[in-house]
This record gives structure tokens, C-alpha cells and sequence, in this order.
């Protein structure tokens, strides 16, 4: 499949884009603003533990405090000499559990952790952290003590004894391959791996000489941890452009296309340091329409934005966003078929499932994800959709798990979210709905108005009342419920005066009495 990757840089943000086969798949931006905790290291300071939820608050200099669960807290259990020998409660990365003097019971943790978390850890003791999710909304960022640090061809875990290989390399043999190196590597130095896609048909030369320069990198970082207190940033992730070249740009990758000079040069850098192969394959863009317009990316954009997605057979897939999880409807729409209505609605279903997974991807949905799709009564039919679902997952690069359709004939799934999304990042609650997505209607406005001009009357005793209304709401009372306003007018014996004002809310108003006061009415 032909892959091109976009970036295009301004004084305000850096936006990449990802294009298979011309379409845009994935959206990722960065703005100059803002400041980026993915990937980064921190020295941080426990502030709270509460053990019947299993989590800390530990504070690592953001403006709030991150949130650390004990899934994410690497710990190891020792013996009587072990401690003896003047190893502590706690080191750097590891927490040191006395199992004799905890004696805890298997139950204790709940949920399979034989520990609370107060075991491990306690208040006002530092840690070294990853963030291993971006603060999102009214939430800190999530961390984790089980480091990682990603190169080109593998990520180096210095706290784990893992050796995993990535899925997209399909060859049992490359797999082989790379895992028995990594296993003799493995014999001299102190940690885990995971082989990313990047390092098939690697030779043991190149893979040894980036496992060195990582193990350096640790190292490094763990002296600054010694010499600073905390809480304090320890070391920051690769720059946004040299972080997309370091994971995307593989063999597979036909260009790279910048469109800024700097960002030009500092990808040419890194890539003429690390992958001097692929030197020829990064470009910069100096076309006359902007680099998003040219490819249409600023269109895929605008689209990833909006809840209606057109397919191309007639048909349509909804896509709503809550904080709580997203659900995806797909409709039919203008799509009718020929004669076979349940071969209509398995053609549908099967144009709709990539395009959810793309604007899964695209606006990088995280969480829980409901997909609705439209009823089938053949059972091969809904498993011919499911198996098409899984295959175009696989090309995702965040985790996901996917269960089967249930009774209700729902595919739910879980998808890994470590920032927030392309709607969360470029769009904010409306002033008008509050983020309902509605009004209230022109109908509900006027009846609610003319109620609370009766209820003025009778709170005042007053006989003249001035109001101020949307103009759409004043041109329906005076159109579509002129006899309503009489009748009110006669039965109260009021001298009313009516006036538009386009710029007042829909659902608002403002009733005053003659040329006076404005009245609040309880």
C-alpha cells in the first residue's frame, strides 16, 4: 500500500498527516502553545494514596496532579538478606515489598493484586514516572513507573524482562529471527525489549549498536534523577517532527513531504543519523498551495469535524462523541440496492467498516467504542463483517479489543487513548446548547416567554411591561401565535411592547418594567 506522510508547520502548531493510497488516515497536531507530556520522564512526588481505589496522586511540577494506579507501578518482591543488605522500601524505579512482613493475603488488592497500594508506596516518596497519557479534560495525566524508552528499532524496557515482537512483522521466521537476537543481547544487559516494524531485515550490528545507545540513554537519565529533587521534568521526548519521522517513517513510507525549512532540516538530521537509507525519501514541499490544501488534508479535516459521514454507495455512518464513550450508527440512507435486501444491507455494512475504522483512526477515538450496525439476519453475514472489521484493525497503531456482536447486534470495542481527541483538541462546547448538541425550539421560547410575562404581571401588579427577545422568537409570537398575545394582552390589561434583538440568545429574554428595571423573576 502506497503510504505518504505530510508535515506542515507554522508559528501557531505542527500538523502531520498520513495518507494511504491517497487517503487521509490519521491527523495528529501539535500545538506551539501548548505543553506536551507524552513520553516524558518526571521525577515526582507522592501527595495522596488511597487504597480502596488502588491509585496515588503523585505530583510531578504539572498544574495537576498525575494519577498512578497500581497496574502501572512496577514492583518486586525480596527476601530477609536482600533487605538486609541495605536495600530500602523504595529505589529508583522499583518498589521493594518485604513479603514476610507484609504477609499480605491473595484477596488484598482486589482484582488479582495480592497488594494495596499503600504497601508499596506512601506519601512524600518520589518516584521516577513515565506519563503514559496526556492530560485530558478535568483530568491529570496518567504515569506509570514501568519506563520505556522507544528507538528507531526497539523500545528498551529497563524494568521489565520481556522480549516482545511487534504484530506487523507477519514472517515466523523474521520474528524468530529478531527475538534470538534480542535474547543474546539480552544475556549482558539488564532489561526487556519490544522489536518494532521498523527493525525487519535488520542486522545484528545495527540492533546491538541501538540497544547501546538506549542503555546509555538510561543511564543518563537515571543520574539526573539522583541530582534533582523532586518534582521536576528528568527528560522530555524527540521534538514533534523528529518523534513522526523516528516511528513512522518506514520502508513503507513512499515520501516525506515538509513544507518547512527548519522542519526540513531537522528531520534530514535525524534521519541522515539513524536511517541514512531513507535520506532520499524525505522531501521539502515548496508547491503554491499549502501542503494540506494540496493533498486535501484541510477538506479531511473539515469532514473529521462533522457527525455525518457520506459512504460512497448512498449509505451514511453518525458518529457521536460523549465523555463516557463514543457511539457509531451506520444507516442505509440513499443506498437501496437492486432486489436482495439482505445483500443491500451486507454491502452497506462492509463499505461502512473501513470507513469507521479510518475515522477511528483519523480523529483518534480512545475509550469505549460502540459500533451499530445495521441489522443483519444472516449469521455468515455478520461474520463476514466482524472478520473485515478485525483485518482493518490490524493496521491501527493504538491497542484495541474487539468482542463479537452481542444480542443487540452491537460490536463493541476498546481502543487505547493516551491523548485527547481530534474533536477534543480543536473544538470546545457550544455557548448556545452548553455541548447538548440542541436548543430548545422557537415554540418552546415563545410558550416559556409568554408564561413569564404572566408571571411578571402577577409578581408586580404591573400594567406595562417591555420585552426583549430573540428576533426569531418575537417574529413567531407575532406571525404564528398573534391571538395568544391578544388574549393575554385583554385578559391582563397589559400595555406589552415587543422587540426584536438579534444578538440575544435564542432561549433568552429580558423583561422590564415600562423603561425601568430589568426583573429577575424567581
Amino acid at each position: 500500500m502506497e503510504k505518504e506522510i505530510l508535515i506542515s508547520e507554522d508559528e501557531y502548531e505542527t500538523r502531520c498527516a498520513v495518507l494511504e493510497e491517497g487517503v487521509v488516515t490519521e491527523i495528529y497536531i501539535e500545538r506551539k502553545a501548548a505543553t506536551q507530556t507524552l513520553g516524558n520522564l518526571y521525577k515526582g512526588r507522592v501527595e495522596n494514596v488511597l487504597p480502596g481505589m488502588q491509585v496515588a496522586f503523585v505530583d510531578i511540577g504539572l498544574d495537576r496532579h498525575a494519577f498512578l494506579h497500581i497496574s502501572d507501578l512496577k514492583y518486586e518482591s525480596v527476601n530477609d538478606d536482600e533487605l538486609e543488605n541495605g536495600n530500602g522500601k523504595s529505589t529508583r524505579n522499583a518498589v521493594i515489598v518485604d513479603l514476610k512482613a507484609k504477609k499480605p493475603k491473595q484477596s488484598r488488592g482486589g482484582r488479582g493484586f495480592p497488594f494495596l497500594i499503600s504497601d508499596l508506596i506512601s506519601k512524600r516518596q518520589e518516584l521516577l514516572v513515565q506519563v503514559g497519557k496526556e492530560p485530558i479534560g478535568t483530568k491529570g495525566a496518567r504515569v506509570t513507573s514501568n519506563i520505556t524508552l522507544p528507538g528507531r528499532y526497539v523500545v528498551y524496557m529497563p524494568n521489565s524482562s520481556n522480549i516482545g515482537v511487534s504484530r506487523r512483522i507477519e514472517s515466523p521466521a523474521e520474528r524468530d529471527r529478531l527475538r534470538d537476537m534480542a535474547k543474546a543481547i539480552k544475556a549482558d544487559v539488564e532489561g526487556g525489549f519490544i522489536i518494532r516494524t521498523a527493525a525487519e531485515g535488520l542486522s545484528e550490528d545495527e540492533f546491538a549498536a541501538e540497544i547501546r545507545y538506549l542503555i546509555d540513554q538510561w543511564k543518563q537519565t537515571c543520574n539526573r534523577a539522583d541530582r534533582k529533587s523532586a518534582p521536576c521534568l528528568i527528560s522530555g521526548d524527540l521534538s514533534f517532527t523528529n518523534r513522526i519521522v523516528r516511528d513512522m517513517l518506514t520502508k513503507e513510507v513512499k515520501q516525506l513531504h515538509i513544507d518547512s525549512k527548519e522542519g526540513y532540516e531537522e528531520a534530514m538530521d535525524y534521519v541522515s543519523s539513524v536511517m541514512p537509507d531513507l535520506q532520499s525519501r524525505v522531501s521539502l514541499y515548496k508547491g503554491n498551495t499549502t501542503l494540506f490544501d494540496a493533498y486535501g488534508v484541510e477538506r479531511a479535516l473539515k469532514d473529521a469535524l462533522s457527525e455525518k459521514i457520506w459512504l460512497k454507495c448512498g449509505g451514511h455512518i453518525i458518529i457521536q462523541q460523549t465523555e463516557a464513550m463514543v457511539s457509531i450508527d451506520v444507516n442505509t440512507g440513499r443506498f437501496v440496492g437492486k432486489s436482495d435486501p439482505d445483500n443491500t444491507i451486507l454491502s452497506a455494512n462492509l463499505e461502512a467498516v473501513e470507513e469507521v475504522v479510518r475515522q477511528i483512526q483519523l480523529r483518534d477515538l480512545g475509550g469505549i467504542i460502540v459500533v451499530d450496525f445495521i441489522d443483519m439476519e444472516e449469521a455468515s453475514h455478520r461474520k463476514q463483517v466482524f472478520k473485515m472489521l478485525q483485518e482493518a484493525l490490524r493496521k491501527d497503531r493504538a491497542r484495541t479489543n474487539i468482542l463479537h456482536f452481542s444480542d443487540l447486534g452491537l460490536v463493541e470495542m476498546t481502543r487505547q487513548r493516551t491523548r485527547p481527541s481530534l474533536a477534543t483538541l480543536l473544538m470546545e462546547d457550544c455557548p448556545y446548547c452548553d455541548g447538548h448538541g440542541t436548543v430548545l425550539s422557537t415554540e418552546t421560547v415563545v410558550i416559556q416567554l409568554l408564561r413569564a410575562i404572566k408571571l411578571a404581571h402577577h409578581q408586580t401588579h404591573q400594567s406595562e411591561l417591555r420585552v426583549i427577545a430573540n428576533d426569531y422568537v418575537v417574529s413567531h409570537i407575532k406571525s404564528e401565535m398573534a391571538n395568544k398575545l391578544r388574549e393575554l394582552r385583554n385578559s391582563l390589561r397589559l400595555n406589552l411592547t415587543l422587540e426584536p434583538d438579534a444578538d440575544l440568545h435564542l432561549e433568552d429574554y429580558r423583561i422590564f418594567v415600562g423603561k425601568g428595571k430589568e426583573l429577575f423573576l424567581d
